[in-house]
C-alpha cells in the first residue's frame, strides 16, 4: 500500500511538472492530454488489454496454445449442456428487465403521493442495500425443502403444508428452479425501478395533468396517454440498466443452485469453463458472447439519452 501510495504521488507529480510546461491555448490540449493519460493507461491495461487477450483466446483450442478455429464458438451453440446456458440466459434477459420494470412502475403509481409514501418506499428499496450473495442465501431458506411430514423451515413449503399441499423441491426441478431465481433477481431490481419511475412521475408537469383532467381522461387512459409517454426515457432507462444487470448475473445462481439442475447462465458459465473445467477457449467465447450481447442494449441506451438532452 505505500508502494502505491508513493508511486501514485511520483506519477501525479510528473504529470504537473510536464503540464506546467506547456502554456496557451494549445497548452490546455496538451494539459487535458496530460491528465488524462494516467486514465487511459490503467484503462487500457485493466480493460482493453485483457478483452483483446479474452477476444484471441476465443479462437484458440481448448487450450491458450491451440491452433485459431472457430471450434469454441461451435461447440458454444451445439452442445447440449451450452445450449441449456444460453436458453436460460434468454430467459432472465427478457424476463427480469421487464417484470422488475412492471413492479416498480406499479408500485411507484399505486404510491404517488399517497400517506406514508417514504415508508412505502423504504420497503420495496431496502432489497437494494442487500449484497447478490445475501440476497440468494435468503432465499435459499425461502424455498429450503423438508418432506411434508417434518416441521418446515422454508417459507414457502411452510405456506403450502399449511394449506395441505405436498412440499415440493423448488431449486432442483427444470425450468421452474430457473423462474425461482428469477423472483429473486426482480425482489432486488424492483425497487431501482421504482425509484428512477417514482421520481419521473414526480417530474410530469402538473398543468399536463389537470389539462387531462379536465378532457376527462381519468384511470387507465391518464396512464397510457399521459403519464407513459412521459416517462418513456426513464422506462428506457431502467429496462436496459436492469436488462445489462441481468446479462451479467453471477451471484445468486452460484450461491443458490452453483449452476446445477440446469440453472447456470452466460455469465456462471464461463467461470466453470475456465477456472473447473479447464477449458479457457469455451469459457473465453461465452465472456466474448456476453460482451457483444451487452453492446448494442448500451449503444441503444446512449442514443436514448442524446436524443433526450
Amino acid at each position: 500500500m505505500v508502494f502505491a501510495i508513493i508511486l501514485f504521488a511520483v506519477v501525479f507529480g510528473l504529470v504537473l511538472a510536464f503540464a506546467s510546461l506547456f502554456k496557451g491555448r494549445n497548452g490546455e490540449k496538451v494539459q487535458g492530454a496530460l491528465f488524462a493519460l494516467p486514465a487511459v493507461a490503467l484503462l487500457a491495461v485493466g480493460l482493453v488489454y485483457p478483452a483483446l487477450r479474452t477476444v484471441n483466446l476465443s479462437f484458440r483450442g481448448r487450450t491458450a496454445d491451440g491452433p485459431y478455429s472457430l471450434d469454441n464458438y461451435v461447440t458454444m451453440f451445439t452442445s447440449p449442456e451450452l445450449l441449456v446456458v444460453l436458453r436460460n440466459t434468454a430467459i432472465w434477459v427478457v424476463l427480469v428487465p421487464f417484470l422488475a420494470t412492471a413492479v416498480g412502475l406499479l408500485y411507484a403509481i399505486l404510491i404517488d403521493r399517497a400517506r406514508g409514501e417514504a415508508f412505502a418506499k423504504a420497503l420495496i428499496f431496502l432489497p437494494m442495500s442487500i449484497s447478490m450473495v445475501g440476497a440468494g442465501i435468503i432465499w435459499k431458506f425461502v424455498y429450503e425443502y423438508k418432506q411434508t411430514s417434518r416441521p418446515q423451515t422454508g417459507l414457502l413449503n411452510g405456506v403450502l403444508k399449511l394449506f395441505g399441499l405436498e412440499t415440493r423441491q423448488w431449486l432442483l426441478d427444470a425450468p421452474l428452479n430457473t423462474l425461482m431465481l428469477i423472483v429473486v433477481m426482480v425482489w432486488i431490481q424492483a425497487g431501482f425501478a421504482m425509484t428512477v419511475l417514482s421520481a419521473a412521475i414526480k417530474a410530469i408537469p402538473d398543468d399536463i395533468i389537470e389539462a387531462a383532467r379536465l378532457d376527462g381522461v381519468s384511470g387507465f387512459r391518464m396512464f397510457r396517454y399521459i403519464t407513459l409517454p412521459s416517462i418513456r426515457p426513464a422506462v428506457v432507462v431502467v429496462l436496459t440498466t436492469i436488462g445489462i444487470a441481468t446479462m451479467k448475473i453471477f451471484d445468486i445462481v452460484r450461491t443458490m443452485t452453483a449452476g446445477n439442475f440446469d440453472t447456470s447462465v452466460v455469465a456462471f458459465e464461463f467461470y466453470n469453463q475456465i477456472f473447473r473445467f479447464n477449458a479457457p477457449g469455451v469459457g473465453a467465447a461465452l465472456a466474448v458472447l456476453l460482451f457483444v450481447l451487452v453492446i448494442p442494449v448500451v449503444a441503444y441506451n446512449v442514443v436514448q439519452m442524446r436524443k433526450e438532452a
